[in-house]
């Protein structure tokens, strides 16, 4: 590694890792600009670029000076940051000059990574593909990419995927920091999208934030902050943290939870928004819905219940609810502490609620900023590269997937719409099970970041499955790849990227990326070309040469989405300041904060989502939501507090919590290879002072920390957390520990997720703290696993598969078996109808009703028979379980046919009916995923029918029950049961 990488810049404005804000600048109502910069030497030149090493995304130009990177300075023109850069911005971009890159690509040949040519890098990718194309389906090839990509290699990426390949099997690791920020604004507010804008922080009374470590995560908006607090009219600040975070230091109130309680805390405020008469009615009446069921939840979470669930003192919530309540504009914003913990999207969606209530959003002063963890995860959510469809679309929408076909010029049952697209915990069940075998990483790294990473080796190591590493360095994950490509990163390539207040920046190349790297997006289009990805008409479904030609594409799929940026171009964002999207013919100069006229994207063709249960996290249907009937109102989400899956005992008696340091970005890919390095070396455990008394333990001693899934061993640090918390960072892996030691805080974490967005439970779980005696022999007491998982992949056979495993004679596929069990239920049910029923019920009605049902049934059958006979029907179980079902609901029996026994029949053949209706549930995206239309209409058919046999048994319920049950019979009638 290059030594240069950890010093710091010859000329700098600050040490900004000593002097992490910077000097104060007080304000009111417009924020000073300050311009920082840092550099080895005098650029020859500068080039217009954005930082990318937090979400902020701070304007900033690289200098350079015969071809290299010599430093870079904050744009003063910006909006977001007014010059200002914080310590990753000021010395993150070292890192480029890192010895340690990777320079050409590498295939693994007798358990080893070799150099290669990229012809035969690429050639092996495309050949594994169409192997398993061919015996497999496409759904057995998976991506999963990071939240640093620019838009235009998203959106390339998405296409791959989604119009290439036809696959929903795309996530991202922007699924571990903001899939519940999404998640949360498509169940308020109808879509994804930052209400908010920074520029409310300059105006607003009132700071509310919630599990967000702003002084932490985004060191230029704390600034922002800080010189607000110091200025003339400082806002009040209230913080939710279980930490004494530097924010939490600063704060008016200080909310300190436990771990997973936020659910509870956040339905209190709102409990004493609505006793004390702190709403703004005029605007719920006619901008929001679901007002009372919100109150009739919040009323249970009184102060007092809530100081139990929750651990803060009443007066403290009483008083935070107060200011929230009272104040004349409110800013509220939420991050990791809500999105990684119990009951996620849930509880931001109670952050949403609360400015809702208030009337506060649209106005300056008055916003939501649902932030980011990544400096690009929003254009992974814009481009439909992870769980999303391209510009913010319904998949459950016919008219929003046929826009996308119409797009990309693709046969609409080609878009990969019969569900949401798969997220990585699902992904990696289905690597599990074998059904996926190739699995595409690009610029992150799972080995570090993904819950129970134990679990993780193991899958991701395991010889059947094919990984290929996309990255810049040899990572964690890379180390155990069968291919790695070497990517060009920041400064080497140019694209766009938008940060956590919609701002769109455009970052121009300045240097050659050295050696044989490429741009990400030369990547995927070289692979689309050598896969023959067509449209409909037989031309390229990528033909773009230039990054600026894949933006202008973009700008047609954005176009009339609430992500529009038709009006936006490379040339528009050169020169100046970053541009808020939606920018179009309505809005030229950007939108500073949406929602301004009150009106939201909840109308029922508009919406990216129906929503989704808060608690179970069943999306709802159309229909459901229709009942709703949002239509342009914001949607008040109620949901009860429940406790997270694993509470501490007396085994592990202490929460755990994750999060991240000032000095790092996620796994410390680029800022471990730079002077923020020193300054924090190796990860520590935090727990508070009563904690360790009980454990034994002081500050600075090394201790054990033990989940039920792993250990790891740390250093301790005492203090600034309340009691039963544990806090750890979850940056450090092992590309570069020098003692082997154990210390990646995923050893630890669970493999829980929250039902509606999918986001990983990382503040969740628990622990302990063990001390340990002087080691003799200066060896970790726990040591890490990730050498021998690679170790074992080394030793591994080729990577080349065994072509008898892919073969017919070694896998079957099941649609087969569904499709005959579904046929044979219907085949059962025409004879429920044509002889158990009629000797079960003596009814005149009934025997009229089930003549039609028979009808019904028979043209159900109809339309299933000619697939059960194009592709076949597995009976290789021998006895279908529609024969189990029939006899279990309907015994043979002397039934009388009394009032009762109608009855039970009925309900037996609504149990039918209903496994009958799922059978067929199960068979429809399967349909679509073969693109087979007549199958697709067929099983429509099957599920019209089911309804209306449903349909009538239900009202034949409904018609006899009160009669039957209500009015007493003669006992000789019941008989002696």
């Amino acid at each position: 590694m290059n030594p240069d990488c950890f010093a710091t810049p010859a000329i700098q404005t600050r040490d900004a890792i000593e002097d992490i804000w910077g000097p104060r600048t007080p304000y009111k109502d417009e924020w000073p600009t300050r311009v920082d910069s840092a550099y080895d030497e005098e650029p020859d030149k500068w080039v217009q670029s954005a930082c990318v090493l937090c979400s902020n995304g701070c304007g900033l130009d690289i200098g350079v000076k015969d071809g290299r990177v010599v430093g870079v300075r904050g744009r003063a023109t910006d909006r977001v940051n007014k010059g200002r850069l914080g310590p990753k911005g000021l010395t993150g971009w070292k890192s480029i000059h890192s010895k340690d890159r990777l320079m050409y690509p590498m295939v693994r040949k007798n358990g080893r990574l070799e150099r290669v040519s990229w012809d035969e890098a690429m050639d092996l990718i495309v050949a594994k593909s169409k192997e398993l194309q061919k015996h497999l389906t496409n759904h057995s090839i998976a991506f999963y990419t990071t939240g640093q990509f620019f838009l235009e290699e998203y959106y390339a990426l998405g296409l791959v995927g989604k119009a290439g390949l036809h696959t929903l099997h795309m996530d991202g690791n922007t699924r571990l920091c903001t899939a519940t920020a999404a998640a949360s604004m498509r169940e308020s507010f109808g879509s994804d999208g930052q209400p908010g804008s920074y520029a409310d922080i300059d105006y607003t009374e009132c700071l509310f934030m919630v599990g967000h470590n702003v002084a932490a995560t985004q060191t230029v908006l704390w600034a922002r902050i800080l010189d607000r607090l110091e200025g003339p009219l400082p806002p009040k600040l209230i913080v939710v943290d279980p930490r004494l975070s530097e924010t939490a230091r600063r704060g008016t109130v200080h909310l300190a939870p436990r771990v997973g309680t936020n659910l509870a805390l956040l339905n209190g405020i709102q409990h004493l928004l609505f006793k004390n008469g702190w709403i703004n009615e005029d605007y719920v009446s006619k901008h929001v819905v679901g007002r009372d069921e919100l109150e009739k939840v919040v009323a249970d979470y009184d102060p007092e219940t809530v100081e139990k669930i929750a651990g803060v003192p009443a007066k403290q919530l009483e008083e935070a609810a107060r200011i929230i309540g009272t104040s004349r504009s409110l800013v509220s914003t939420a991050l990791q502490g809500v999105y990684q913990s119990n009951q996620a999207t849930a509880s931001a969606c109670q952050i949403n609620n609360i400015n809702l209530l208030r009337g506060m959003i649209g106005k300056p002063g008055c916003g939501i900023l649902q932030m980011n963890g990544q400096p690009t995860a929003q254009n992974n959510r814009e481009a439909g590269c992870d769980g999303e469809y391209p510009g913010f679309r319904n998949h459950q929408n016919p008219t929003h997937m046929a826009e996308l076909a119409r797009l990309w010029n693709i046969d609409p049952i080609q878009v990969p719409h019969w569900n949401e697209p798969t997220h990585i915990e699902n992904l990696l069940n289905y690597i599990e099970d074998g059904s996926v075998r190739m699995f595409w990483i690009s610029g992150t790294n799972p080995l570090v970041s993904l819950p129970d990473l134990p679990r993780v080796r193991r899958l991701l190591t395991q010889p059947g499955l094919f990984v290929v590493c996309q990255d810049i360095y040899l990572t964690e994950t890379a180390s155990i790849a069968d291919v790695v490509l070497p990517a060009a990163q920041w400064g080497e390539k140019t694209g766009t990227f938008t940060n956590a207040d919609r701002t769109v920046h455009i970052s121009h190349k300045a240097v050659d990326p050295p050696g044989e790297c490429k741009p990400d997006l030369d990547i995927f289009l070289d692979y689309a070309r050598r896969m023959g990805f067509r449209d409909k008409d037989g031309n390229d479904l990528l033909p773009w040469m230039t990054p600026e030609e894949v933006f202008e594409a973009w700008k047609k799929v954005s176009a009339g989405r609430p992500c529009d940026y038709s009006g936006l171009s490379y040339a528009r964002l050169t020169g100046g300041s970053g541009i808020q999207w939606p920018c179009n013919e309505q809005n030229p100069q950007g939108t500073e904060r949406l929602y301004a006229d009150g009106v939201f994207y909840t109308d029922i063709d508009v919406c990216e989502s129906f929503g989704h249960d808060s608690e179970t996290g069943a999306p709802y249907t159309r229909q459901e939501y229709e009942s709703l009937n949002p239509a342009g109102r914001a949607i008040l989400k109620a949901c009860h507090y429940a406790p997270p899956m694993e509470e501490p005992d007396g085994d592990f008696p202490l929460r755990l919590s994750t999060g991240r340091k000032v000095y790092h970005f996620h796994t410390r890919t680029k800022t471990g290879r730079t002077a923020l390095q020193k300054a924090c070396p190796e990860p520590e455990v935090r727990i508070s002072a009563q904690d360790a008394f009980t454990a034994g333990v002081a500050d600075g001693e090394m201790v054990v920390v033990r989940s039920r899934r792993g250990a790891v061993e740390l250093t301790c640090r005492v203090g600034d957390i309340a009691d039963g918390q544990v806090f750890i960072p979850f940056h450090f892996g092992y590309w570069d520990s020098a003692d082997g030691r154990a210390r990646a805080a995923n050893e630890l974490t669970v493999d829980r997720w929250d039902p509606i967005s999918k986001q990983p439970l990382f503040k969740s779980g628990a622990v302990r703290i063990e001390k340990l005696p002087p080691p003799s022999d200066g060896r970790p007491h726990i040591r890490e696993q990730h050498t021998a998982a690679v170790h074992s992949v080394t030793t591994a056979k080729p990577i080349s598969s065994d072509p008898e495993d892919l073969s017919p004679a070694r896998r079957q596929r099941q649609l087969e078996l569904w499709l005959g069990e579904t046929y044979e239920t219907t085949v059962q049910l025409l004879q429920i109808y044509e002889t158990l029923l009629p000797s079960l019920i003596h009814d005149l009605e009934v025997e009229t009703g089930v003549r039609v049902l028979h009808r019904i049934a028979g043209e159900m059958r109809a339309a299933l028979e000619p697939h059960v006979q194009r592709y076949g029907e597995n009976r290789q179980r021998g006895r279908h379980k529609a024969h189990v079902l029939r006899e279990a609901l309907f015994p043979p029996a002397d039934c009388k046919g009394s009032p009762y026994e109608v009855l039970e029949a009925l309900a037996g053949l609504e149990v039918y009916l209903a496994h009958v209706r799922t059978s067929v549930a199960a068979l429809l995206p399967a349909a679509q995923a073969l693109w087979d239309e007549r199958f697709v209409e067929g099983v429509e058919r099957a599920r019209k029918c089911v309804g209306r046999m449903e349909g009538w048994v239900r009202q034949q319920v409904k018609v006899r029950s009160p009669q039957t049950l209500l009015v007493p019979v003669r006992r000789e009638e019941v008989g002696d049961e």
